[in-house]
């Protein structure tokens, strides 16, 4: 959580004591905000914070992915995937397997 007495501050304090405030974020895990003429320009983080921020933002991709295919399950936006796979076969001629996999191995040999 950010301590607003304590974690913005200049960007020109945080070059005179650059030093001091790393170590203080790798010791309290928060971020710093710098500033420029009052306003907020940048958020400066350690690094085991940052990765931490990355991995929670890839899991919450994966969330959001099961959420929408859940979605998709619940208003019938899918389809059986033998069905798929056949569409997918038909315009090559491809009528089984045996047909496919023979294709696939003369255009890789080819």
């Amino acid at each position: 959580m950010l301590d607003i007495t304590k974690d913005i501050q200049s960007l020109t304090n945080f070059r005179r004591k650059a030093g001091q405030f790393l170590k203080t974020m790798k010791r309290n895990k928060r971020p710093l905000v710098l500033t420029v003429n009052g306003k907020a320009e940048a958020v400066v983080q350690d690094l085991e914070s940052y990765q931490q921020l990355l991995d929670s933002a890839a899991r919450g991709d994966v969330y959001e992915a099961v959420r929408q295919g859940i979605d998709d399950v619940v208003h019938g936006r899918t389809r059986v995937a033998r069905g798929v796979f056949d569409d997918l076969r038909r315009p090559h001629g491809w009528n089984n397997w045996a047909s496919l996999n023979r294709d696939l191995t003369e255009f890789h040999c080819a």
